[in-house]
């Protein structure tokens, strides 16, 4: 599938499509079951043509099974994942990641995801230049973007709606803005995109100047509709787009 805006917007790669499925793609790449692997470095090879697929046995991040819906509830580190988020529990345990200052907000943070357990055997991310909407249908898609892309992307996210409010920018894993907090928008009359990509342990394996922009399918296809017509045919955008490798 060819993406209007994809193609106004001059992406380095191609959007991402994630699907669902109780059937693995033949020759999608996995992780294996006893290695621990990263969802964002899986992601970024899709972005790159790859397909990548992800059960629960081969997802043995435990921040991956929640963030790609796996399961509803964490399966802890040593010590609480509420100790490894913060500040760390001491000498014997893992080290902590300091994303929040106490356990207890670490704590808070981790109940108030909208964590679920999908009745699916598989997630998997393929580019969206090899889906046939006719053959398959993607519940989420995601763009890895720069600033002037992202600017854009907000824009038309706004472009036809009433409020102004309709991409949500939260703290959270990169799993988590790139499926968890956006199939939680799916189900809503008016969806919302979720720009993402802040992780820093994932950033390392996306480019330094892109984030992720991801919409629930509904959402994308209306995006892609407004093209026409909009700020995407107008000066103003033509003279950022000019710079735009």
């Amino acid at each position: 599938m060819d993406s209007v805006v994809a193609k106004e917007l001059k992406l380095r790669y191609s959007p991402v499509a994630i699907l669902l499925s109780n059937e693995k793609p033949q020759g999608a790449t996995q992780f294996k079951e006893d290695t621990w692997g990263c969802v964002v470095a899986m992601f970024s090879a899709a972005a790159r043509g790859k397909v990548a697929a992800f059960d629960r046995n081969t997802t043995t991040c435990g921040g991956g099974k929640i963030g790609l819906g796996f399961c509803d509830q964490f399966v802890d580190p040593p010590g609480g994942i509420e100790y490894f988020l913060s500040t760390g529990k001491g000498e014997g345990y893992p080290e902590g990641e300091h994303y929040k200052k106490t356990p207890e907000l670490a704590k808070a943070f981790m109940d108030n995801l909208p964590k679920r357990n999908i009745p699916f055997d598989y997630v998997i991310f393929k580019s969206l230049d090899d889906i046939d909407p006719a053959k398959e249908t993607p519940v989420l898609v995601s763009m890895l973007a720069n600033p002037d892309q992202i600017s854009a992307l907000v824009v038309l996210a706004n472009y036809d709606r009433e409020t102004s409010d309709n991409v949500i920018f939260e703290f959270g894993a990169g799993c988590h803005s790139i499926f968890l907090i956006p199939f939680n928008e799916i189900e809503k009359d008016e969806p919302k995109a979720v720009l993402g990509m802040t992780d820093i342990t994932a950033r390392p394996f996306v480019d330094a100047d892109v984030l992720s922009f991801t919409m629930p399918w509904k959402m994308f296809l209306e995006m892609e509709g407004n093209v026409p017509g909009s700020f995407l045919d107008h000066r103003d955008w033509k003279k950022v787009r000019e710079r735009i490798s």
